[in-house]
């Protein structure tokens, strides 16, 4: 027996010790579940990433897209409420992040997905209001997509899986760094860039320059009279605001009711300019990012020894 246990004992002490993680490590190892403490009570509590109050704030702009789409085709006022809106709360899910400490990589997708999808259904219904202006809609729909597209690709496989693509290096580009570091100056430019889509889509229902649709012909007797008739839904009563807006009463009263486009020509204005300075440094990022990933393409062909053929030579 004494032979067994030294054998045992002997086995024991050549083993090496085991270190056992701390707290923190434990935590970070187990994601969002819960850390033991070794006494049966919990040192993390379990998370719900999805119920983060940020990310709750996104799943509302969605539904508030969702109900502006549905007003979009005959019920300006309404669908530019609901849309504003849903864009307001683009800067509260950020400032909720912070204040609850519950910035997520899930909610940052979240946003720039809400963001772009958003964004891209106004310029298609834009596209369909004027077709002889498609190809520059469908061009900035584009342009907006891949420009953040590459841009997040490039920040997560050159920077890191951790990166943020806020996180934009002064060298590589200071008007980028501004753009992401200043939220004033991302706030004013992403909210002036949506107003003045906003601002065409209220000219759609209201000037008959951009849409002579409007300018409807009236036969009284034999004589023809034209009239003008921006049609579009002034401030619909309560009884109308959940109306079908695709029936035919909806279409009447679009008809019956006039909006001046005084105000969407001066708010169009105002906020192109913002507007073409936000288009530009999506251009900017785009041509950045790429560079980017050149730069990362020929590091790995020089690290491979590609190409072979001139070694061979």
């Amino acid at each position: 027996m004494s032979g067994v246990r030294t054998r045992r004992q002997a086995a024991a002490d050549s083993t090496p010790d085991t270190p056992t993680p701390a707290s923190k490590d434990q935590i970070v190892m187990n994601g969002n579940g819960a850390v033991p403490d070794g006494q049966g009570k919990e040192l993390h509590p379990k998370e719900n990433i999805f119920l983060f109050w940020p990310n709750v704030i996104g799943y509302s702009r969605i539904v508030l897209a969702f109900a502006s789409l549905y007003y979009m085709p005959l019920h300006p006022r309404t669908c530019s409420a609901l849309y504003s809106i849903s864009c307001l709360l683009d800067a509260l899910d950020g400032y909720a992040a912070r204040v609850f400490e519950q910035s997520t990589r899930f909610g940052a997708v979240l946003d720039m997905v809400t963001d772009r999808c958003t964004t891209a259904c106004l310029l298609v219904f834009l596209s369909s209001a004027w077709p002889r202006f498609a190809l520059i809609f469908q061009g900035l729909i584009s342009l907006d997509l891949a420009s953040h597209y590459v841009h997040m690709y490039a920040t997560l496989v050159m920077g890191g899986g951790d990166s943020s693509h806020k996180k934009v290096d002064k060298s590589r580009s200071w008007i980028l760094n501004v753009y992401y570091t200043n939220k004033t100056v991302l706030f004013l430019l992403c909210m002036f860039n949506e107003v003045f889509f906003i601002a065409l889509y209220l000219l759609s229902f209201s000037s008959p320059f951009l849409s002579p649709q409007l300018l409807e012909v009236k036969k009284t007797g034999d004589d023809a009279a034209s009239t003008l008739q921006p049609g579009s839904p002034a401030a619909p009563p309560s009884s109308l605001i959940f109306a079908n807006p695709h029936s035919a009463a909806a279409l009447e009263y679009a008809r019956a009711n006039k909006m001046d486009s005084f105000v969407p020509w001066t708010i169009a204005g105002i906020s192109v300019v913002f507007m073409a300075i936000k288009q530009w440094i999506n251009v900017l990022q785009l041509v950045k990012a790429c560079q980017w990933l050149a730069e990362g393409d020929i590091e790995m062909r020089r690290v491979a020894g590609l190409p072979k053929k001139n070694k061979m030579k």
